[in-house]
């Protein structure tokens, strides 16, 4: 009998590259292969040009910041997210020093992120959300202005055109960035291979069971001349973006029970005419229509892929029964079991403003999506602009005890009760987060070992066991460190 590999990482995308990063820092003889159904990785959710987020810090996406009923700003959960984001900078402060990443600049691209509103009401809640954050270590250096010209000097496509009437404001955070998932994940595949794990394309899983010794076998099939192959991993991890919730399901294990998905599809306007892109270096983030969820939130942003800048708006959503960009129109209806039917059925009848908003968006003409991208640039020229399908996000849907089916915003790790095979589930915020979320599933997963790695850990994120903001010392520490080894603003 063959030996069992050690860790299997079923998807080729920033989470599997992630952990499987990690789990060679922890133990390097351990034996990691990769299994990606594509003929590369980062593919689908990973590639810069699927993501609806490059960089997602917390610093300027409004919905995670919401107005309390008195008035008041929740920052809690942006907090959350920076801390994430912390964790994300630690890491790959660590590998550039490692020499398991090259130079940052391939990856990471300092960019101001930007919110803007207008109206006077979306003013004043901006003005509080500003007033919330200005003063925690972690929004140091925020901006706020009501001033066109102020604004015009940090982001100088969008004041021109716009009605002088008009109240307007924005908030800029300078220390900023865009990072080029697709070059990330590529990077740390390719450290990973470098060091003994093995990479196999076009190999799609079709079947993972529980063996009688407690391993994992898994079903696969390699697209090149459909050759049947079969492995067994003392640990699994799947990876796989939306295909993640049926791969589980495979696995019969009860923790999945339950869980189902909603996909929600999207599109972009693209402009790469260097007139125009010169003219914009920022992330900015405007406020979600009502019901939109929230990676639809309209966003005018710098990306840099590859070293090369262009300008994306949207993303416009929209909807397909595909769990991944390059799925099948069958994934929603053979995600449908006993167990999770009846909390699909609530969340559709309980979202019927998401239903609402989609079906909108299905709907929109070209001339009605240049006009919601004028609304951020008034004199944008529709001829700059084409359109990109973006990538396919499959939003959780869980059944709470006492309020049934719900339609969660996020991300979730499943595992099962002994800690050998585990997924994750969900989008926002996603690639961002990935470190955090990994160490997250390290500690449930290998629960035996983490004090052993423990030392191994706090090397590879310093604030390993703490959060960044407890002591402002310690936050200016970390926040300086990092930005000097990645070669970013402060």
């Amino acid at each position: 009998m063959t030996e069992p590999i050690d860790v299997a990482l079923i998807g080729g995308g920033i989470m599997s590259a992630t952990l499987g990063t990690m789990l060679q820092q922890l133990e390097p003889t351990w034996t990691i292969r990769i299994y990606e159904r594509l003929s590369d990785v980062a593919l689908e959710s990973s590639n810069p040009w699927n993501n609806a987020g490059t960089g997602h810090a917390a610093l300027c996406e409004l919905n995670y910041t919401p107005e309390r009923p008195d008035g008041t700003i929740d920052i809690a959960n942006a907090v959350k997210i920076n801390e994430q984001f912390q964790v994300s900078r630690q890491f790959w402060s660590f590998l550039v020093s490692e020499g398991v990443l090259p130079e940052p600049t391939a990856f990471l691209s300092a960019t101001p992120h930007m919110s803007m509103v207008w109206g006077e009401a979306n003013v004043e809640y901006l003005r509080k959300r500003y007033e919330a954050l200005k003063d925690h270590p972690l929004f140091a250096g925020m901006e706020f202005s009501d001033d066109a010209a102020v604004i015009r000097s940090w982001a100088p496509l969008v004041i021109p055109g716009r009605a002088k009437s008009q109240p307007i404001a924005a908030t800029r955070m300078a220390a900023g960035t865009d990072v080029d998932f697709g070059a990330l994940t590529r990077a740390l595949v390719d450290g990973l291979v470098a060091n003994g794990a093995s990479l196999h394309l076009e190999h799609r899983v079709t079947g993972i069971r529980r063996t009688k010794d407690g391993l994992w076998k898994l079903s696969m099939r390699h697209e090149v001349g459909a050759t049947p192959v079969e492995v067994t991993a003392r640990f699994v991890f799947v990876g796989a973006g939306g295909h993640a919730l049926p791969l589980l399901q495979k696995s019969g294990i009860p923790e999945i029970r339950g869980f189902g998905g909603f996909p929600v599809s999207g599109q972009w306007l693209r402009s790469d005419n260097p007139e125009v892109v010169a003219k914009h270096n920022a992330k900015i983030y405007g406020k979600a229509s009502v019901g939109a969820p929230p990676m639809s939130v309209p966003h005018l942003d710098t990306r840099v892929v590859d070293g090369t800048p262009s300008l994306l708006f949207g993303p416009y959503a929209g909807f397909t029964p595909k769990f991944l960009k390059t799925g099948s129109w069958w994934d929603l209806f053979g995600s449908i079991r006993w167990h999770n039917i009846v909390p699909m059925i609530q969340v559709g009848l309980r979202n019927f403003d998401l239903v609402t908003y989609l079906v909108g968006e299905l709907l929109a003409t070209r001339s009605k999506k240049l006009d919601a991208l004028r609304e951020f640039y008034p004199e944008a020229d529709g001829d700059d602009w084409y359109q990109l399908t973006a990538g396919q996000r499959v939003q959780i849907i869980k059944n709470v005890p006492g309020k049934g089916g719900t339609l969660q915003f996020g991300t979730e790790v499943v595992a099962a009760a002994d800690g050998s095979i585990a997924g994750l589930l969900g989008a926002s915020p996603g690639a961002s987060t990935a470190p955090s979320i990994m160490l997250d599933l390290i500690e449930r997963c290998f629960a035996d070992r983490v004090e052993g790695w423990r030392p191994r850990l706090q090397a590879m994120v310093p604030s390993y066991g703490r959060a960044v903001s407890d002591d402002p010392a310690f936050a200016d520490e970390v926040l300086s460190s990092t930005a000097a080894a990645l070669a970013i603003s402060r």
